[in-house]
């Protein structure tokens, strides 16, 4: 190989390393990104297309709360004991995610695997008291069509709860391969995409508690 042909690709980039020639490290050196980083971004992406959907549905609630076309209003119909205990075991799921990253790391099948079944059950829990509510909502007759109030309440509550839903059989299949395959890099791979998403919906509930049933209870 020339000089003029070396220095003009240096890394060899799309041809074989013949020996002796550097080659891209992926790690800030001038080659290509680590497959890691490349998945990361790409999911951070996502992450943000999605922000940007509940943020529509936040931004429809926050304009139609108060149209209840003389139905129920917020306060009426918001049990604070539920919201609590719906949002303890979101919270709490999000530490038990964390130590399954930390067993992870580790690369403990053991507490991997009890980590995320207790996430599991915990974001079980929370669909489970979700549809509680959304049952006793429409036997009551406080259905979606009942007032603007009532279909943005249940467009953004109900998005959340099947992007929980969607997370929960990601955790299951995320424990089937770790089980059956092992601590491989790719797998790692998917599994730190599944935390950035369990977390993410995390702190959308937090503004969900926040801002429709916290303000919905106390006007």
């Amino acid at each position: 190989m020339s000089t003029a042909a070396f220095q003009s690709d240096p890394y060899r980039i799309g041809h074989h390393h013949a020996e002796g020639h550097r080659h891209a490290t992926g790690h800030g050196d001038g080659g290509p990104a680590s497959k890691r980083i490349i998945v990361g971004y790409g999911f951070w992406i996502f992450l943000l297309s999605d922000v940007i959907i509940f943020s529509s549905f936040f931004a429809a609630y926050a304009v139609l709360w108060r149209s209840t076309a003389d139905g129920p209003s917020a306060r009426e119909i918001f049990h604070p004991v539920s919201v609590a205990a719906q949002t303890a075991c979101l919270l709490v799921s999000s530490f038990t995610c964390g130590m399954a990253s930390l067993a992870v790391a580790q690369h403990n099948q053991k507490w991997t695997q009890v980590a995320l079944l207790v996430t599991g059950l915990l974001g079980l829990t929370f669909l489970v008291l979700e549809a509680h509510e959304f049952s006793d909502l429409v036997s009551q007759g406080a259905g979606p069509s009942r007032s603007a109030f009532l279909s943005a309440f249940f467009t953004l509550v109900g998005c959340h709860g099947a992007h929980v839903t969607t997370g929960l059989l990601w955790l299951g299949t995320m424990m089937a391969q770790f089980w059956a395959k092992g601590f491989r890099r790719d797998i790692r791979h998917r599994f730190l995409c599944f935390a950035l998403f369990w977390h993410a919906l995390d702190i959308i509930w937090v503004g969900i508690f926040s801002l429709v049933y916290l303000v919905g209870m106390s006007a």
